[in-house]
């Protein structure tokens, strides 16, 4: 696709052309007084000097007659260029090739004038006695004209695109999570009141940004406080307590302790915009610690080492065989493989999965799926996932094995990269 500043200076020039064209035909077909005028003159001449079969001391003194005056060289030449009369010093025949007009052109470095007449004679002057070619001359005017307005136009309209460019640059940062970015104001036109009105509207989102992050990890922080009361209540109280009652609060405590722990990671995310920790990984075994804290999981695959964060991996590893456990069916199967330049962690179960047109829905932060036979979950494990994976220069995606089963597929990158993309 052309840039933008391309597009409006093809355009400029193509007007320039379509101008130049029609200017030239318009001239070419209509004629020119000046050339009309250079004509008439040349017939005037021949009307004044005798014929051409004339002696040639008669050619002479008319000549000398008509040349009066003038201060400079005449010459007449026959149709065979040869002299026939001269007032001064004698001048060369012009070029052949020239039209029979009236004609500029130079010799021995001063610009000399011919005129054709009608019954083959030249007259040359080393003084100007008519109007040059004024249609080449024409012509070589429109071509210098489009050429240089269409040089001086290109970084006029290189100028006014520029802007667009930068604020272009600075959407597409303030859209990659930078939310620092701003665009630099210069000028007065429109594109700097735009370029303003961007910065303001990106300081604002900032702002509210940084309060929700700053809400959420402050609130997250504060709810440890209330459930380490709780559960030291519990212990207090375990002879007085049902045992099944116990067992469902120490359900509800897990979970609420894992949705601070998952709250509290997901704003560190959104603060930290690169990676804290990066090692050499061997993503196999670091996927046979977290499988083995679960039963019928079945791994699979190949040692594949990566450049990563180890404790965020083992969070997505984690997250993945979590919601295996509490949404699918036994066995959980696990394989570690190689795309290119990737490493690839499939996850799947025996069960039915997510519906196609939830492939994108289940990274939703907090999303639970309509008619699901288990409603645990605190929503944000998924969305983690996508995450951590783009943060290692991957991404993850939920997708169809077969017409019963689903698999969530993600991918790593082997270097280290940060790649954030809008979810």
């Amino acid at each position: 696709m052309l840039r933008l500043y391309l597009r409006l200076y093809l355009a400029l020039l193509a007007s320039l052309i379509a101008f130049g064209c029609a200017a030239a035909m318009i001239w070419h077909f209509a004629g020119g007084p000046m050339e009309q005028a250079g004509l008439s003159l040349g017939r005037l001449v021949q009307n004044v000097l005798p014929a051409a079969q004339a002696p040639p001391a008669e050619q002479q003194e008319a000549l000398r007659r008509l040349a009066a005056g003038l201060a400079g060289d005449v010459t007449l030449l026959a149709k065979n260029g040869s002299v026939i009369a001269a007032v001064g010093e004698p001048l060369p025949a012009p070029n052949p090739w020239r039209h029979r007009t009236v004609i500029f052109e130079h010799w021995q470095g001063d610009p000399v004038t011919a005129i054709y007449l009608a019954d083959g004679r030249v007259l040359i002057a080393s003084v100007p006695i008519g109007f040059g070619n004024i249609r080449q001359v024409f012509h070589w005017v429109l071509v210098a004209l489009v050429v240089a307005i269409g040089v001086a136009a290109f970084p006029i309209v290189r100028r006014l695109t520029r802007g667009l460019e930068r604020l272009q640059s600075g959407v597409e940062l303030l859209g990659a999570g930078d939310l620092r970015s701003r665009v630099a104001v210069e000028g007065r036109d429109e594109i700097a009141r735009l370029a303003e009105s961007f910065n303001r509207a990106a300081s604002r989102i900032e702002q509210l940004v940084g309060a929700h992050r700053t809400l959420l990890a402050n609130a997250s922080h504060e709810l440890r406080t209330p459930l380490t009361r709780i559960r030291l209540a519990l212990d207090l109280i375990k002879t007085s307590v049902d045992a099944k009652a116990r067992a469902g609060l120490e359900q509800d405590i897990a979970e609420l302790d894992g949705l601070v722990d998952e709250i509290l990671l997901a704003s560190r995310l959104d603060a930290v915009s690169a990676l804290e920790f990066v090692d050499d990984i061997d993503l196999l075994a670091l996927a046979a610690e977290e499988c083995a804290r679960y039963d019928d999981v079945q791994l699979e695959g190949v040692p594949i080492r990566i450049c990563g964060d180890p404790r965020l991996l083992r969070r997505l590893l984690r997250n993945l065989l979590e919601n295996a456990k509490r949404h699918g069916m036994a066995p959980t199967q696990v394989r570690i493989g190689a795309d290119s330049d990737a490493a690839v962690v499939s996850v799947w179960d025996a069960g039915p999965g997510p519906a196609p047109a939830e492939f994108e829905q289940v990274f939703v932060p907090f999303y639970r799926r309509p008619g699901s036979r288990n409603a645990t979950g605190v929503g944000l494990g998924l969305s983690l996932v996508r995450q951590i994976a783009r943060r290692h220069g991957g991404d993850a995606h939920c997708v169809a094995l077969n017409e019963q089963h689903t698999a969530f597929i993600v991918k790593l990158a082997r270097k280290p990269g940060n790649r954030e993309a809008a979810a």
